[in-house]
């Protein structure tokens, strides 16, 4: 059975919202949650930031739901032993029911302590070395590293899950998904991309989780519900890779005339056309995914909540296509 999840975005809501949003999204009958890491928005006008891993605390005694970072970049902002140390404690907080989602990164967050922004391929390498030290602390046994990129001195976990934390890994691209698909707990991506899925699955990822996401624009004037979207996540259409390379949301505002509304209508789901929305997921689920997770962009939540408790999750669940 596909599992539906809510995508909570630290974008574009404060920490008191996005726990209404899952307390929320459990009453609606999502089973999961996604929950973004960033230091900064895209944009201004997205216009949020919360520490992540407090934020988790507070959905911990909400809600019941999983949790998953979606994602983490474990090696340039922050230390690997320091985000094993977070992602344990999350773990021990909602009694297992926590997973460690990662990648690779975007300059946008990862940059802000002067340190300079890697290329793809030592990103990755980093991401790599990252999980093994996270792995190996989550053991709770004292840990002595020293690598390529990181050392860790008699580092050792003290409050630890009975099981360790899975770590799931975001990947974009052919080297990424072999990565995970190579040390992976699961895959993480947001295209609804067969070809992805069955390179992790034969890269070595067999039956592990593949998880989607995707955002949509609930709303019953669909023009305004397109304005919205172009207003505020504008940048998800911008092409190749900027997205991991542009440092700053100033950066992004430079580039908005480059999307226009029409793009945003042709590639986002707006409105209220159940039909639209339960293809939209779908797609995840033909291509063979096992999670599917929805973010609702703008300010109609609770319209977008009881659109899809009482129309699009209740068809998702038939498997009506």
């Amino acid at each position: 059975m596909v599992e539906y999840g809510y995508f909570l975005s630290t974008e574009e809501f404060g920490p008191a919202d996005l726990v209404e949003q899952a307390r929320m999204a459990e009453q609606a009958g999502f089973q999961s949650l996604w929950i973004s890491d960033h230091y900064h928005p895209w944009n201004d006008a997205q216009g949020q930031s919360p520490f992540v891993w407090s934020v988790i605390g507070a959905l911990s005694e909400a809600v019941s739901l999983p949790i998953e970072t979606a994602v983490t970049c474990p090696t340039v902002r922050t230390h690997p032993a320091v985000v094993a140390q977070a992602a344990a404690t999350s773990a021990v907080m909602t009694n297992g029911r926590f997973r460690l989602g990662v990648g690779s990164g975007e300059a946008l967050n990862e940059h802000i302590l002067g340190d300079a922004w890697p290329p793809a391929h030592v990103r990755l390498d980093m991401l790599e070395e990252a999980i093994q030290v996270i792995r190996h602390l989550f053991s709770g046994e004292e840990v002595n590293h020293s690598g390529a990129h990181y050392t860790v001195e008699n580092a050792r976990l003290y409050t630890v899950p009975d099981e360790p934390v899975p770590i799931d890994i975001s990947g974009f691209g052919p080297q990424a998904t072999a990565l995970a698909a190579r040390v992976g707990d699961g895959y993480i991506t947001v295209m609804p991309d067969e070809s992805m899925v069955e390179q992790f699955r034969k890269g070595g990822g067999g039956a592990e989780p593949v998880s989607g996401g995707t955002k949509v624009c609930y709303g019953q004037d669909r023009d305004e519900a397109v304005r919205t979207v172009h207003r505020l996540w504008f940048n998800a259409l911008l092409p190749g890779e900027m997205g991991q390379v542009l440092p700053s949301p100033s950066h992004f505002e430079q580039l908005k005339p480059l999307i226009t509304e029409d793009m945003v209508s042709s590639n986002v789901v707006c409105g209220d056309d159940v039909d639209q929305h339960v293809a939209a997921l779908s797609a995840f689920v033909d291509a063979g995914f096992d999670r599917v997770y929805v973010n609702q962009i703008g300010p109609d939540q609770r319209g977008f909540f009881d659109f899809y408790r009482t129309k699009v999750l209740p068809q998702l669940a038939d498997g009506v296509r």
